[in-house]
Protein backbone atom coordinates (compact mmCIF):
# COMPACT_ATOMS: atom_id res chain seq x y z
CA UNK A 1 0.00 0.00 0.00
CA UNK A 2 2.43 2.30 -1.03
CA UNK A 3 1.46 4.77 -4.06
CA UNK A 4 1.61 8.48 -2.84
CA UNK A 5 -1.84 10.27 -1.74
CA UNK A 6 -1.41 13.49 -3.01
CA UNK A 7 -2.72 12.79 -6.49
CA UNK A 8 -5.79 11.45 -4.94
CA UNK A 9 -6.99 14.02 -2.53
CA UNK A 10 -9.24 16.68 -4.46
CA UNK A 11 -8.83 15.39 -7.79
CA UNK A 12 -12.21 15.53 -9.29
CA UNK A 13 -13.46 18.24 -6.85
CA UNK A 14 -14.71 21.12 -8.98
CA UNK A 15 -17.49 19.09 -10.76
CA UNK A 16 -20.92 20.09 -9.97
CA UNK A 17 -23.55 20.70 -6.67
CA UNK A 18 -20.16 20.92 -4.35
CA UNK A 19 -21.72 20.97 -0.12
CA UNK A 20 -20.62 24.05 0.90
CA UNK A 21 -22.16 23.23 4.94
CA UNK A 22 -20.83 19.28 6.11
CA UNK A 23 -22.06 18.44 9.85
CA UNK A 24 -19.92 15.26 10.89
CA UNK A 25 -21.71 13.44 14.04
CA UNK A 26 -19.21 12.06 15.85
CA UNK A 27 -15.29 12.50 16.92
CA UNK A 28 -12.65 10.24 17.44
CA UNK A 29 -10.43 9.08 14.73
CA UNK A 30 -12.93 8.28 11.96
CA UNK A 31 -14.67 11.99 12.81
CA UNK A 32 -11.37 14.43 13.04
CA UNK A 33 -9.91 12.53 10.15
CA UNK A 34 -13.07 13.49 8.10
CA UNK A 35 -13.12 16.76 9.15
CA UNK A 36 -9.20 17.43 8.27
CA UNK A 37 -9.43 15.53 5.06
CA UNK A 38 -12.80 17.00 3.71
CA UNK A 39 -11.43 20.69 4.58
CA UNK A 40 -8.01 20.21 3.34
CA UNK A 41 -9.66 18.69 -0.20
CA UNK A 42 -12.19 21.40 -1.05
CA UNK A 43 -9.50 23.73 0.52
CA UNK A 44 -7.07 22.72 -2.19
CA UNK A 45 -10.22 23.66 -4.80
CA UNK A 46 -10.52 27.02 -3.82
CA UNK A 47 -14.04 25.89 -2.43
CA UNK A 48 -15.24 27.04 1.07
CA UNK A 49 -16.31 24.88 3.55
CA UNK A 50 -18.29 25.60 6.10
CA UNK A 51 -17.65 22.01 8.67
CA UNK A 52 -19.09 21.31 12.38
CA UNK A 53 -18.73 18.57 14.20
CA UNK A 54 -20.86 17.04 17.29
CA UNK A 55 -18.94 15.40 20.10
CA UNK A 56 -19.90 14.75 23.72
CA UNK A 57 -17.47 14.08 26.60
CA UNK A 58 -20.11 12.42 27.76
CA UNK A 59 -19.50 9.35 25.46
CA UNK A 60 -16.24 8.20 26.03
CA UNK A 61 -13.42 5.06 24.88
CA UNK A 62 -11.96 2.52 25.38
CA UNK A 63 -8.48 3.75 24.58
CA UNK A 64 -6.57 0.28 23.95
CA UNK A 65 -3.87 0.41 20.78
CA UNK A 66 -4.90 0.45 17.78
CA UNK A 67 -2.64 -0.45 14.21
CA UNK A 68 -2.22 1.95 11.52
CA UNK A 69 -1.27 0.75 7.87
CA UNK A 70 1.09 3.13 5.73
CA UNK A 71 -1.80 5.39 4.28
CA UNK A 72 -2.23 7.06 8.07
CA UNK A 73 1.48 8.21 7.83
CA UNK A 74 0.86 9.32 4.22
CA UNK A 75 -2.06 11.37 5.10
CA UNK A 76 -0.33 13.32 8.26
CA UNK A 77 2.17 14.14 5.89
CA UNK A 78 -0.15 15.40 3.17
CA UNK A 79 -1.95 17.17 5.50
CA UNK A 80 1.45 18.64 6.73
CA UNK A 81 1.60 17.24 10.26
CA UNK A 82 4.99 17.03 11.85
CA UNK A 83 5.69 13.41 12.81
CA UNK A 84 7.84 13.29 15.41
CA UNK A 85 5.11 16.12 17.39
CA UNK A 86 2.49 13.37 16.32
CA UNK A 87 4.90 10.56 18.13
CA UNK A 88 5.62 12.27 20.87
CA UNK A 89 1.68 13.67 21.56
CA UNK A 90 0.24 10.83 21.07
CA UNK A 91 2.66 8.16 22.56
CA UNK A 92 3.01 6.56 19.32
CA UNK A 93 5.03 3.77 18.50
CA UNK A 94 6.43 3.03 15.47
CA UNK A 95 4.72 0.11 13.35
CA UNK A 96 6.39 -2.60 10.32
CA UNK A 97 4.26 -5.12 10.10
CA UNK A 98 2.76 -8.03 12.38
CA UNK A 99 4.09 -10.92 13.56
CA UNK A 100 1.43 -14.04 13.06
CA UNK A 101 1.96 -16.70 16.19
CA UNK A 102 0.88 -19.77 16.12
CA UNK A 103 -1.45 -19.60 13.13
CA UNK A 104 -0.16 -22.25 11.22
CA UNK A 105 0.62 -24.35 13.88
CA UNK A 106 1.89 -24.10 17.41
CA UNK A 107 5.35 -23.03 18.19
CA UNK A 108 5.47 -21.16 14.23
CA UNK A 109 5.38 -17.70 13.48
CA UNK A 110 5.70 -15.42 10.58
CA UNK A 111 6.14 -11.71 9.88
CA UNK A 112 4.64 -9.42 7.78
CA UNK A 113 6.11 -6.68 6.76
CA UNK A 114 4.55 -3.44 5.17
CA UNK A 115 6.97 -2.61 3.19
CA UNK A 116 8.16 -4.15 -0.76
CA UNK A 117 10.90 -5.22 -1.94
CA UNK A 118 9.15 -6.29 -5.05
CA UNK A 119 8.21 -2.96 -6.02
CA UNK A 120 12.24 -2.69 -6.61
CA UNK A 121 13.53 -5.70 -7.68
CA UNK A 122 10.16 -7.56 -9.74
CA UNK A 123 10.20 -11.15 -8.82
CA UNK A 124 12.35 -11.25 -5.48
CA UNK A 125 9.44 -13.25 -3.60
CA UNK A 126 9.66 -15.61 -6.25
CA UNK A 127 12.69 -16.50 -5.99
CA UNK A 128 12.93 -16.63 -1.79
CA UNK A 129 9.89 -19.14 -2.53
CA UNK A 130 12.00 -20.98 -4.91
CA UNK A 131 14.88 -21.25 -2.78
CA UNK A 132 13.03 -22.04 0.44
CA UNK A 133 13.37 -18.52 2.35
CA UNK A 134 11.20 -16.84 3.90
CA UNK A 135 9.59 -13.84 1.94
CA UNK A 136 10.00 -11.50 4.61
CA UNK A 137 13.87 -11.58 4.79
CA UNK A 138 14.56 -9.49 1.92
CA UNK A 139 12.15 -6.60 3.71
CA UNK A 140 14.09 -4.12 5.06
CA UNK A 141 11.15 -4.09 7.53
CA UNK A 142 11.76 -7.21 8.61
CA UNK A 143 15.86 -6.10 9.52
CA UNK A 144 13.96 -3.26 11.42
CA UNK A 145 11.69 -5.46 13.35
CA UNK A 146 14.30 -7.55 14.41
CA UNK A 147 16.76 -5.37 15.44
CA UNK A 148 13.70 -2.99 16.97
CA UNK A 149 14.78 -0.26 15.32
CA UNK A 150 13.11 3.43 14.52
CA UNK A 151 13.56 3.92 10.33
CA UNK A 152 16.40 6.63 11.15
CA UNK A 153 19.49 7.09 11.56
CA UNK A 154 21.31 10.29 12.84
CA UNK A 155 23.97 11.50 10.33
CA UNK A 156 25.68 14.31 12.45
CA UNK A 157 22.81 15.86 13.60
CA UNK A 158 20.55 15.26 10.93
CA UNK A 159 18.05 12.06 10.39
CA UNK A 160 18.45 10.00 7.65
CA UNK A 161 15.78 7.55 6.63
CA UNK A 162 16.93 3.88 6.00
CA UNK A 163 14.66 3.18 3.00
CA UNK A 164 11.79 4.84 1.03
CA UNK A 165 9.09 2.78 2.53
CA UNK A 166 6.36 4.05 4.22
CA UNK A 167 5.99 2.66 7.80
CA UNK A 168 2.81 2.43 10.05
CA UNK A 169 2.32 3.44 13.85
CA UNK A 170 0.68 2.12 16.99
CA UNK A 171 -0.92 4.61 19.50
CA UNK A 172 -4.03 4.94 21.50
CA UNK A 173 -6.49 5.71 19.29
CA UNK A 174 -8.83 8.15 22.03
CA UNK A 175 -5.28 10.22 22.13
CA UNK A 176 -5.39 9.91 18.86
CA UNK A 177 -8.27 11.49 18.28
CA UNK A 178 -7.65 14.21 20.55
CA UNK A 179 -3.93 15.00 18.81
CA UNK A 180 -6.50 15.07 15.32
CA UNK A 181 -8.72 17.79 16.77
CA UNK A 182 -6.10 20.25 18.16
CA UNK A 183 -5.30 20.59 14.47
CA UNK A 184 -8.68 20.90 13.12
CA UNK A 185 -8.62 24.47 12.82
CA UNK A 186 -11.71 26.02 10.94
CA UNK A 187 -13.45 23.42 12.33
CA UNK A 188 -17.06 24.25 14.54
CA UNK A 189 -16.92 21.87 17.61
CA UNK A 190 -20.55 21.40 19.55
CA UNK A 191 -20.28 19.57 22.63
CA UNK A 192 -23.65 17.52 22.84
CA UNK A 193 -25.53 15.04 21.83
CA UNK A 194 -28.10 13.86 18.75
CA UNK A 195 -31.64 14.18 19.98
CA UNK A 196 -33.26 12.87 16.76
CA UNK A 197 -32.79 13.11 13.10
CA UNK A 198 -35.11 15.11 10.72
CA UNK A 199 -35.26 13.32 7.24
CA UNK A 200 -36.04 15.06 3.78
CA UNK A 201 -36.55 12.64 1.38
CA UNK A 202 -34.21 9.96 1.43
CA UNK A 203 -31.65 12.02 3.21
CA UNK A 204 -31.06 13.99 6.34
CA UNK A 205 -32.71 17.74 6.54
CA UNK A 206 -31.37 18.49 10.29
CA UNK A 207 -30.56 17.09 13.49
CA UNK A 208 -32.16 18.27 16.85
CA UNK A 209 -29.29 18.57 19.34
CA UNK A 210 -30.18 17.98 23.26
CA UNK A 211 -29.16 21.84 23.30
CA UNK A 212 -32.45 22.10 22.17
CA UNK A 213 -30.72 23.66 18.80
CA UNK A 214 -31.49 22.42 15.13
CA UNK A 215 -28.45 21.63 12.58
CA UNK A 216 -28.76 21.85 9.27
CA UNK A 217 -26.52 21.43 6.16
CA UNK A 218 -25.82 20.32 2.82
CA UNK A 219 -24.16 16.93 3.40
CA UNK A 220 -23.55 15.08 6.84
CA UNK A 221 -21.15 12.83 8.25
CA UNK A 222 -21.83 10.09 10.13
CA UNK A 223 -18.99 8.43 12.09
CA UNK A 224 -21.43 7.78 15.52
CA UNK A 225 -19.73 3.77 15.36
CA UNK A 226 -22.23 1.18 16.57
CA UNK A 227 -24.83 3.75 17.01
CA UNK A 228 -24.91 4.39 13.73
CA UNK A 229 -27.48 7.60 14.69
CA UNK A 230 -28.21 9.18 11.15
CA UNK A 231 -27.63 6.07 8.53
CA UNK A 232 -29.84 3.68 10.90
CA UNK A 233 -32.65 6.36 10.33
CA UNK A 234 -32.21 6.46 6.33
CA UNK A 235 -32.41 2.93 6.02
CA UNK A 236 -29.28 1.23 5.71
CA UNK A 237 -29.27 -2.21 6.27
CA UNK A 238 -26.53 -4.38 7.61
CA UNK A 239 -24.61 -7.03 5.98
CA UNK A 240 -23.55 -9.78 8.03
CA UNK A 241 -20.14 -11.68 7.73
CA UNK A 242 -20.84 -14.32 10.63
CA UNK A 243 -20.69 -17.12 7.93
CA UNK A 244 -17.45 -16.07 6.44
CA UNK A 245 -15.10 -14.46 10.15
CA UNK A 246 -15.49 -17.20 12.89
CA UNK A 247 -15.07 -14.74 15.70
CA UNK A 248 -17.66 -12.21 17.29
CA UNK A 249 -16.10 -11.05 20.44
CA UNK A 250 -13.29 -8.81 21.65
CA UNK A 251 -12.02 -8.70 25.29
CA UNK A 252 -9.71 -5.71 25.38
CA UNK A 253 -7.02 -5.30 28.26
CA UNK A 254 -3.90 -3.68 29.32
CA UNK A 255 -0.34 -4.88 29.97
CA UNK A 256 2.47 -2.54 31.18
CA UNK A 257 5.31 -2.04 29.36
CA UNK A 258 8.36 -3.02 32.02
CA UNK A 259 10.71 -0.18 32.76
CA UNK A 260 13.88 -0.63 30.28
CA UNK A 261 12.20 -2.62 28.15
CA UNK A 262 12.60 -2.46 24.55
CA UNK A 263 9.67 -2.03 22.39
CA UNK A 264 9.00 -4.13 19.60
CA UNK A 265 7.89 -2.21 16.45
CA UNK A 266 5.13 -4.49 15.12
CA UNK A 267 1.79 -5.82 16.27
CA UNK A 268 1.65 -9.48 17.43
CA UNK A 269 -1.03 -11.34 16.42
CA UNK A 270 -1.20 -14.39 18.84
CA UNK A 271 -3.14 -17.28 17.75
CA UNK A 272 -5.06 -19.18 20.79
CA UNK A 273 -7.24 -22.14 21.22
CA UNK A 274 -10.83 -20.27 20.38
CA UNK A 275 -9.31 -17.57 18.79
CA UNK A 276 -6.34 -15.27 18.59
CA UNK A 277 -4.84 -12.16 21.21
CA UNK A 278 -3.84 -8.65 19.49
CA UNK A 279 -0.81 -7.06 21.35
CA UNK A 280 0.23 -3.59 20.82
CA UNK A 281 2.88 -0.94 22.11
CA UNK A 282 2.13 2.17 22.36
CA UNK A 283 4.68 4.15 24.36
CA UNK A 284 3.11 3.88 27.93
CA UNK A 285 1.72 0.23 27.49
CA UNK A 286 0.65 -2.59 25.57
CA UNK A 287 -3.10 -2.32 24.63
CA UNK A 288 -3.91 -6.09 23.88
CA UNK A 289 -7.32 -7.87 23.65
CA UNK A 290 -8.47 -11.76 23.03
CA UNK A 291 -10.88 -12.05 19.77
CA UNK A 292 -12.62 -15.23 20.61
CA UNK A 293 -15.43 -17.34 19.69
CA UNK A 294 -18.42 -17.36 22.65
CA UNK A 295 -19.71 -20.50 20.13
CA UNK A 296 -16.91 -22.21 21.48
CA UNK A 297 -15.69 -20.38 24.76
CA UNK A 298 -17.72 -18.31 27.62
CA UNK A 299 -16.41 -15.30 28.61
CA UNK A 300 -15.20 -16.61 31.74
CA UNK A 301 -13.86 -19.45 30.18
CA UNK A 302 -11.90 -17.01 27.76
CA UNK A 303 -10.36 -15.18 30.32
CA UNK A 304 -8.44 -17.72 32.05
CA UNK A 305 -7.44 -19.12 28.80
CA UNK A 306 -5.74 -15.94 27.74
CA UNK A 307 -4.38 -15.36 31.25
CA UNK A 308 -3.29 -19.26 31.23
CA UNK A 309 -1.17 -18.03 27.63
CA UNK A 310 0.37 -15.06 29.48
CA UNK A 311 1.00 -16.56 32.47
CA UNK A 312 -0.40 -13.69 34.53
CA UNK A 313 -3.99 -12.40 35.19
CA UNK A 314 -5.56 -9.73 33.67
CA UNK A 315 -8.22 -6.87 34.03
CA UNK A 316 -10.77 -6.93 30.94
CA UNK A 317 -11.82 -3.13 30.24
CA UNK A 318 -15.20 -4.59 28.49
CA UNK A 319 -16.29 -7.73 26.44
CA UNK A 320 -17.76 -6.34 22.98
CA UNK A 321 -19.36 -8.40 20.98
CA UNK A 322 -17.99 -8.65 17.19
CA UNK A 323 -21.07 -8.38 14.98
CA UNK A 324 -18.64 -8.62 11.86
CA UNK A 325 -19.95 -6.99 8.63
CA UNK A 326 -20.74 -3.80 6.54
CA UNK A 327 -23.69 -1.58 5.51
CA UNK A 328 -25.46 -2.38 2.02
CA UNK A 329 -25.42 1.13 1.46
CA UNK A 330 -22.83 3.88 3.28
CA UNK A 331 -24.00 6.86 1.27
CA UNK A 332 -27.62 6.93 1.40
CA UNK A 333 -28.97 10.88 -0.13
CA UNK A 334 -26.35 13.46 1.57
CA UNK A 335 -25.21 11.15 4.43
CA UNK A 336 -22.46 9.16 4.58
CA UNK A 337 -21.48 6.95 7.33
CA UNK A 338 -17.55 6.32 8.20
CA UNK A 339 -15.61 3.72 10.42
CA UNK A 340 -17.89 1.82 12.92
CA UNK A 341 -20.73 3.31 11.51
CA UNK A 342 -20.33 1.57 8.26
CA UNK A 343 -18.22 -1.53 8.70
CA UNK A 344 -16.60 -3.84 11.27
CA UNK A 345 -14.25 -6.38 11.36
CA UNK A 346 -11.95 -8.06 13.61
CA UNK A 347 -8.93 -6.04 14.06
CA UNK A 348 -5.94 -8.55 12.55
CA UNK A 349 -4.87 -6.37 9.78
CA UNK A 350 -5.51 -2.77 10.85
CA UNK A 351 -8.25 -2.47 8.60
CA UNK A 352 -10.29 0.13 10.36
CA UNK A 353 -8.66 3.09 10.35
CA UNK A 354 -6.82 2.49 6.98
CA UNK A 355 -10.65 2.07 4.93
CA UNK A 356 -11.59 5.23 6.75
CA UNK A 357 -9.12 7.36 4.93
CA UNK A 358 -9.54 5.78 1.65
CA UNK A 359 -13.11 6.26 1.64
CA UNK A 360 -12.39 9.58 2.69
CA UNK A 361 -10.64 10.21 -0.48
CA UNK A 362 -12.68 8.74 -2.32
CA UNK A 363 -15.96 10.94 -0.83
CA UNK A 364 -13.55 14.19 -1.52
CA UNK A 365 -13.13 13.00 -4.76
CA UNK A 366 -17.06 12.30 -5.59
CA UNK A 367 -18.87 14.73 -3.51
CA UNK A 368 -19.45 16.87 -6.65
CA UNK A 369 -19.89 13.49 -9.22
CA UNK A 370 -23.94 12.98 -9.96
CA UNK A 371 -22.62 9.40 -9.86
CA UNK A 372 -20.41 9.64 -6.74
CA UNK A 373 -22.71 7.99 -5.10
CA UNK A 374 -23.31 4.85 -6.40
CA UNK A 375 -19.34 4.45 -7.16
CA UNK A 376 -18.54 5.26 -3.56
CA UNK A 377 -20.90 2.39 -2.71
CA UNK A 378 -19.87 0.11 -5.00
CA UNK A 379 -16.35 0.66 -3.79
CA UNK A 380 -16.84 0.91 -0.33
CA UNK A 381 -18.56 -2.66 -0.63
CA UNK A 382 -15.47 -4.08 -2.53
CA UNK A 383 -12.89 -2.83 -0.39
CA UNK A 384 -14.28 -4.31 2.98
CA UNK A 385 -15.35 -7.49 1.14
CA UNK A 386 -11.61 -7.94 -0.32
CA UNK A 387 -10.99 -7.36 3.56
CA UNK A 388 -12.81 -10.04 4.69
CA UNK A 389 -11.78 -12.40 2.39
CA UNK A 390 -7.53 -11.30 3.28
CA UNK A 391 -8.94 -11.74 6.66
CA UNK A 392 -9.90 -15.10 6.27
CA UNK A 393 -6.82 -16.48 4.65
CA UNK A 394 -4.99 -16.22 7.70
CA UNK A 395 -7.40 -19.11 9.30
CA UNK A 396 -6.30 -21.52 6.65
CA UNK A 397 -4.04 -23.36 9.07
CA UNK A 398 -2.59 -27.00 10.18
CA UNK A 399 -4.19 -26.58 13.53
CA UNK A 400 -6.51 -28.83 14.94
CA UNK A 401 -5.92 -28.96 18.24
CA UNK A 402 -9.38 -27.62 19.71
CA UNK A 403 -13.11 -27.77 18.16
CA UNK A 404 -12.50 -24.57 17.05
CA UNK A 405 -10.11 -24.37 15.01
CA UNK A 406 -11.34 -27.68 13.62
CA UNK A 407 -14.67 -26.31 12.60
CA UNK A 408 -12.72 -23.36 11.19
CA UNK A 409 -11.04 -26.03 8.53
CA UNK A 410 -14.26 -27.56 7.83
CA UNK A 411 -15.76 -23.78 6.53
CA UNK A 412 -13.34 -22.15 4.48
CA UNK A 413 -15.73 -20.35 2.03
CA UNK A 414 -14.56 -21.38 -1.40
CA UNK A 415 -13.61 -17.97 -2.52
CA UNK A 416 -11.20 -18.05 -0.83
CA UNK A 417 -10.19 -22.12 -1.11
CA UNK A 418 -9.72 -21.04 -4.66
CA UNK A 419 -7.55 -18.34 -4.50
CA UNK A 420 -5.22 -20.42 -2.90
CA UNK A 421 -5.26 -23.70 -5.07
CA UNK A 422 -4.57 -20.89 -7.45
CA UNK A 423 -1.79 -19.02 -5.71
CA UNK A 424 0.06 -22.54 -4.83
CA UNK A 425 0.79 -23.03 -8.14
CA UNK A 426 1.88 -19.49 -8.47
CA UNK A 427 2.38 -16.60 -7.09
CA UNK A 428 -0.26 -13.94 -6.55
CA UNK A 429 0.42 -11.03 -8.93
CA UNK A 430 -1.01 -7.26 -9.37
CA UNK A 431 -3.54 -8.54 -12.17
CA UNK A 432 -5.16 -11.04 -9.67
CA UNK A 433 -6.56 -7.98 -8.13
CA UNK A 434 -9.33 -6.00 -9.06
CA UNK A 435 -8.12 -2.25 -10.02
CA UNK A 436 -9.42 0.02 -7.33
CA UNK A 437 -10.54 3.42 -7.81
CA UNK A 438 -7.91 5.87 -8.29
CA UNK A 439 -5.03 3.18 -7.43
CA UNK A 440 -5.88 4.09 -3.84
CA UNK A 441 -4.22 1.60 -1.32
CA UNK A 442 -5.80 -1.48 -1.18
CA UNK A 443 -5.16 -5.28 -0.48
CA UNK A 444 -2.90 -6.56 -3.51
CA UNK A 445 -0.29 -9.04 -3.72
CA UNK A 446 2.26 -7.37 -1.57
CA UNK A 447 0.13 -8.24 1.73
CA UNK A 448 -1.17 -11.67 0.17
CA UNK A 449 2.36 -12.99 -0.50
CA UNK A 450 3.84 -12.81 3.49
CA UNK A 451 0.69 -14.22 4.49
CA UNK A 452 0.42 -17.06 2.33
CA UNK A 453 4.01 -17.70 2.36
CA UNK A 454 4.62 -18.07 6.62
CA UNK A 455 0.85 -20.44 6.34
CA UNK A 456 2.58 -23.13 3.98
CA UNK A 457 0.57 -22.21 1.16
CA UNK A 458 3.01 -21.43 -1.31
CA UNK A 459 4.75 -24.10 -3.53
CA UNK A 460 8.18 -24.12 -3.79
CA UNK A 461 8.28 -26.74 -6.77
CA UNK A 462 5.95 -24.58 -8.86
CA UNK A 463 8.24 -21.53 -8.08
CA UNK A 464 11.77 -23.49 -8.98
CA UNK A 465 10.06 -25.00 -12.10
CA UNK A 466 8.77 -21.13 -12.92
CA UNK A 467 13.02 -19.81 -12.67
CA UNK A 468 14.48 -23.05 -14.49
CA UNK A 469 12.95 -21.82 -17.46
CA UNK A 470 15.10 -18.81 -17.21
CA UNK A 471 18.32 -19.86 -15.25
CA UNK A 472 19.68 -16.17 -16.39
CA UNK A 473 16.86 -14.58 -14.53
CA UNK A 474 17.13 -16.84 -11.60
CA UNK A 475 21.25 -15.76 -11.21
CA UNK A 476 20.25 -12.42 -11.07
CA UNK A 477 17.37 -12.66 -8.62
CA UNK A 478 19.88 -14.41 -6.18
CA UNK A 479 21.88 -12.01 -6.57
CA UNK A 480 19.80 -9.08 -6.07
CA UNK A 481 17.74 -11.40 -2.83
CA UNK A 482 21.61 -11.41 -1.54
CA UNK A 483 22.49 -7.49 -1.73
CA UNK A 484 19.12 -6.53 -0.44
CA UNK A 485 19.41 -8.56 2.30
CA UNK A 486 23.14 -7.12 3.27
CA UNK A 487 22.34 -3.65 2.73
CA UNK A 488 18.80 -3.92 4.59
CA UNK A 489 21.04 -5.57 7.59
CA UNK A 490 23.28 -2.93 7.41
CA UNK A 491 21.05 0.12 7.20
CA UNK A 492 19.23 -1.60 10.58
CA UNK A 493 21.96 -1.64 12.62
CA UNK A 494 22.80 1.98 11.77
CA UNK A 495 19.29 3.26 12.75
CA UNK A 496 18.44 3.88 16.39
CA UNK A 497 17.07 2.16 18.89
CA UNK A 498 13.00 2.39 19.07
CA UNK A 499 12.73 3.17 22.51
CA UNK A 500 15.33 5.37 23.47
CA UNK A 501 14.75 7.31 20.07
CA UNK A 502 10.69 7.78 21.25
CA UNK A 503 11.88 8.87 24.74
CA UNK A 504 14.46 11.34 23.15
CA UNK A 505 11.24 13.25 21.66
CA UNK A 506 9.87 13.70 24.96
CA UNK A 507 13.27 14.77 26.37
CA UNK A 508 13.60 17.30 23.71
CA UNK A 509 10.02 18.81 24.90
CA UNK A 510 10.68 19.02 28.07
CA UNK A 511 14.00 20.82 28.04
Amino acid sequence: MEPGLGAHVGKEIGMTRLPKSIVIAGGGTAGWLAALILKDALRSEGTPLDVTLIESIRIGTIGVGEGTTAVFRMILQKLGFDEAEFLRETGATIKYGIRHKDWRRIGHHYDGPIDDPAAIVAGIDLYAVASGRSVAEAHLFQQLMKQKKVPWALNGDRLVAAGPFHHAYHFDQARAGTYLKSKASGVTLLDDQIRSVRKNGEGVKALKLESGRELTADFFIDCTGFRRVLIGELGASWMSYADVLPVNRAMPFWIDIAEGEEIDPLTLAFAQKNGWMWKIPTQDRYGCGYVYSDLHVSPEEAKAEIETALGHDIEPRNDIRIDAGRLDQSWIGNCCALGLASSFLEPLEATSIHGTIVQLLMLANWLGDPDGRAKFNSAAATQVDDFRDFIRTHYISERRDSAFWQDVAESHPKPVTDRISHWRAQLPKRGDFQAFPGDLPHVQEQLYTPVLDGLGLLDRGSAKAVLAEDPKRRARLRKAHEQLKKEYRQAASKCLPHRSYLQSLREAKAA
